[in-house]
Order: structure tokens, then sequence, then C-alpha cells
């Protein structure tokens, strides 16, 4: 369904992705790990729209979509959540999501309607439910709790139904109770929707748990891939990023 191919992106003297391919199967889910600065953001950026590569593909449904604008990449399909969520913030979080949708659809003129069309609603509604926002829908988003705002930047990826969705750092600045609820919620969403998932993170015990494969980037190269079991045992991951694990104090 997706998948990169040599794909290079450089700022100035700087090589953020360096010839990286990669193929993302049907719904599967997937992380990307790596150390700061390791490239992965960029590498969301590219396959959203929001950098043109230096070369190479980023192929999706068999389309080579590399430089596309971001709004032409969610209408094929891909949508994406982003670290600092970007929100709506004098709107509440029903409205947010009706107007995404109305605007997705080429409806802006009825963005501001009192009454907006039912079908766009119940939309609105089911995502929210789908992520326990539901009895949030007539709070400001600027009102909601960091954990909730991260939810609703999901909900507006998700209200317009991406057969691709990227997460990046979905549990980013949230106490340990809040992470593990934040990613079951994701695990939860993938495995009702269906959906081709990548998110990037950075806690291990999340991407251990819940990724059924895990690419590792480096200095903007792809330094491995493989299952959790094969990456926390890959003596260069273990080196770049993982770090020997703690010895048992002997008896």
């Amino acid at each position: 369904m997706l998948k990169v191919e040599h794909l290079r992106k450089s700022f100035g003297g700087v090589t953020a992705i360096d010839d990286v391919s990669l193929d993302f199967r049907p719904g599967t889910l997937s992380a990307v790990i790596g150390p700061n600065g390791a490239g992965k953001t960029t590498f969301f950026n590219l396959i959203s729209g929001a950098l043109r590569p230096d070369s190479g593909r980023i192929v999706f449904d068999g389309e080579d979509i590399a430089g596309e604008s971001p709004p032409a990449i969610v209408r094929r399909g891909i949508g994406r959540a982003f670290q600092v969520a970007s929100i709506f913030p004098s709107l509440t979080v029903e409205d947010s999501l009706t107007g995404a949708l109305l605007a997705h659809r080429g409806q802006e003129t009825t963005v501001r309607r009192r009454f907006p069309l039912a079908e766009t609603r119940l939309r609105a509604r089911e995502v929210m439910a789908m992520l326990g926002l539901d009895a949030r829908a007539d709070t400001p988003s600027r009102n909601l709790s960091h954990g909730d705002q991260k939810l609703l930047d999901i909900a507006l990826a998700l209200v317009l139904q991406p057969r691709v969705l990227l997460l990046d750092e979905p549990t980013a600045g949230m106490g340990p109770e809040e992470r593990w609820q934040m990613i079951d919620r994701v695990y939860r969403l993938w495995e009702s929707e269906k959906m081709t998932l990548v998110f990037i993170e950075h806690d291990m015990d999340i991407v251990f748990k819940i990724a059924q494969s895990v690419r590792v980037l480096c200095y903007g190269r792809l330094l491995a891939e493989g299952t959790p079991a094969a990456i926390r045992a890959d003596p260069a991951v273990i080196e770049a990023y993982l770090g020997a694990p703690a010895q048992e104090p002997a008896a």
C-alpha cells in the first residue's frame, strides 16, 4: 500500500534522510524509532507532503505521490497527527471535527452553518466515541487536557477516514498512566479500523508491546527493521540507541 524507495532529503549540508527504502503493508502496525535527530519527523513530513524529497519515490496505491501537497495527500487517504497537537483552540471538539470534515469534502461554505449536515455530525460523533471524547463534545478545544488535545488531533485525522495514519509521538508530554491510556486507545483504534498505522515513539516499553514491526533510523539512514524481539536483540541498535540492558546485581 505505502512504500518509500531511496528517499533522500537534505537541509544545507545536513542529510536528514539518506537513501531510505521501506514498505508498509496494508493493515499493519509499525513503529519508527531512533535517537533525537535521526530523521523520524522529517520522514513523516516527506510522506505527508510537508516537505518535498530531493530524490526518491513515495508510492501509495501504486502511484508516486512525492512532492504532492498535504491536502492532496490527505485526499488520497493518508492522515497524520502531530507531536504538538494541531487543533482549533476556539472551536468545540464536535465543531472542530465537523469543520474538518466539511472542508475536506469541499464544503467550506457550510462550515459555519448552525446545523451541519446530519451525516457529517454522525461521523464526528462516531470518532468522538471511538476515542473517548464524546463527553467533551461541547468543550472548547483550548480547555481540554493535554492528553485530550492529543486525542483530538488524532480525531481530526481519523474523521477523514484515512487508510494510512501517521502518529508522531502520540504519548509525548504525558505521565506514565496517561501514556498507557493513550496507547491503549491507539491500539484499539487500529484493531477496529483495520488501517495501516505507523507511529513514532520514544517509549520502548510501548513500542515493544504493541508494534508488529519496528524500523530504526539513525543519522537519516535505515539502521535496522524487524520484529520487536529482533530489534531488541540487534547489536547495532543496542549500540546506537537502546543501550545495553541493566545487569542484575550479583547475589
